[in-house]
């Protein structure tokens, strides 16, 4: 299944300040994250992010922050971003694929995609955009979601696949800022 940028919703889990230090290779997850977000405002695709208790693990990275609005930022205290019924109700109905970056891999990021896959939605998990404080976590849980349906993929599959061809001015736009 190809992703498809009308049909998708970007969520980014829990890249939050306090949490992000102790994420192996954090710096880069982030800039991967942040990316991925200016690509998808760039397509106009929806972008939601999750925040973990942030009493506790801090607010959303402000770099990251400041590009989404405020309404777009769902507190949760769940591992998974379903339980609530917050996350859902922010996406529309024919939003049926979820582009998932976001830390730790291995909890909330795994408990969100296997609970979005229990939902029936496509889920499409960016390699380089997750992370987890062990390496080995972080590859266990991509292991894991795969088994379980979610598709591992790359920044730039994701960009290219919601572009669909060339020679349009959206494939200029990301072009130009984003794959030199």
């Amino acid at each position: 299944m190809r992703i498809q940028a009308q049909d998708s919703v970007l969520l980014v889990v829990d890249l939050q300040s306090r949490l992000l230090p102790a994420i192996h290779e954090g710096e880069s997850v982030l800039a991967n994250a942040i990316w991925l977000v200016d690509v998808a405002q760039t397509l106009k695709i929806p972008v939601l992010a999750t925040e973990q208790y942030p009493q506790g693990l801090g607010l959303t990275e402000a770099n990251l922050r400041a590009r989404l609005p405020e309404s777009a930022i769902i507190e949760k205290i769940y591992f998974s971003a379903i339980p609530e019924g917050k996350l859902l109700k922010h996406a529309d109905a024919q939003h049926q694929q979820w582009i998932v970056v976001g830390t730790e891999a291995h909890v909330c990021v795994q408990q969100t995609v296997l609970d979005l896959l229990a939902q029936g939605l496509a889920v499409f998990v960016v390699e380089e955009a997750v992370g987890s404080r062990k390496p080995r976590d972080k590859a266990l849980a991509l292991e894991r979601m795969r088994q379980h349906g979610a598709e591992i993929v790359s920044r730039e599959m994701v960009a290219f696949e919601c572009l669909g061809q060339a020679n349009t001015p959206e494939f200029r736009a990301v072009l130009q800022r984003f794959l030199r």
